[in-house]
């Protein structure tokens, strides 16, 4: 797979759980949890290979020019650790700044991400803030030495609506002001569609379609993302209206079929145009789709 992400730009990468999404930037920044390991490959950052960084290398970068918002907050906050604490340390971490200076800047930070009072807040501890407002505090760790890529690994999860509307907006402001590229992971349509630029859509660690957000939306090719817009409820539809999920599950990464990995879930799928027997493979510009029968499903739309 192959995916790039420019200055100002909002990439979002879209799958189903499993289909590889988080654990593509993990790898790329060197968080990939035991026993997993990167084989081969590149992670570029204005030219850098991060991947054949040394690790006191990588670390400066990751957090300084590449910062990260996980999807738990929970999960990713300290919760024996003042939340200003915790932030000044990310700072302290690549600066050569004293316990106040920290301090103060923590506070400017939670501001930034508006969180009332922060002078006040940043003696917290996590468990004294609500959902929205931990994802805010992991924003403003993540954003706390200006990177220039900001990963946002699903921050809405678990949020109501109206905080989820919140949290994009936020990260919609920091992107223009920053001139940031954001990258959203994601596997809600509808955020993509108030958020991003691009999308890539991933399926069984491979990407199966990508183009510009519009495009994809208006005319989706491949039958997974086709398949993901059918199940989508639509809210003008008449009452009792079936939904249209998708049959089966993906695959086992180890146990993948010889052909399209799709292949036992596709609507479209036929032997004779080798579905089940060659990998498709990615075209290579604009709105790019990896699948064997495209023209005739294009030609069916």
């Amino acid at each position: 797979m192959s995916l790039s992400v420019s200055a100002g730009e909002t990439l979002a990468v879209v799958g189903e759980s499993g289909s590889g999404k988080t654990v593509t930037f993990t790898s790329a920044l060197g968080l990939l949890p035991k026993p997993g390991r990167v084989i081969e490959g590149q992670a570029l950052y204005n030219g850098t290979d991060l991947l054949s960084l040394a690790p006191e290398s990588l670390r400066r970068v990751r957090g300084a020019q590449i910062g990260m918002v996980f999807q738990d907050p929970l999960t990713g906050l300290n919760p024996v650790f003042r939340v200003g604490d915790q932030i000044a340390e990310v700072l302290r971490a690549h600066l050569s700044i004293g316990r106040r200076e920290a301090r103060e800047r923590a506070v400017q930070l939670l501001a930034r991400v508006q969180i009332p009072d922060p002078a006040r807040r940043v003696h917290d501890y996590p468990h004294q803030f609500s959902g929205g407002m931990r994802q805010r505090v992991l924003i403003a760790m993540a954003i706390a030495l200006g990177p220039r890529v900001l990963i946002a690994d699903e921050p809405t999860t678990a949020l109501d609506v109206t905080v989820q509307a919140q949290i994009l907006d936020l990260l919609s402001e920091l992107r223009e002001e920053e001139g940031m590229a954001m990258v959203l992971i994601t596997h809600d349509l509808g955020v993509v569609a108030r958020q991003a630029d691009r999308i890539a859509v991933m399926y069984s660690g491979r990407v199966v379609e990508t183009g510009r957000v519009d495009e994809v939306f208006r005319a989706p090719r491949h039958p997974y993302t086709i398949s993901l817009f059918r199940s989508i409820p639509d809210l003008d539809a008449p009452a009792g209206t079936m939904l249209a999920p998708i049959a089966g599950a993906p695959p086992d990464p180890q146990r993948r079929p010889s052909g399209c990995a799709f292949a036992p879930r596709c609507f479209a799928a036929r032997e004779a145009d080798g579905c089940m027997s060659r990998r498709p493979l990615l075209t290579d510009e604009g709105h790019a789709v990896a699948c064997h029968r495209q023209g005739m499903l294009e030609q069916a739309a």
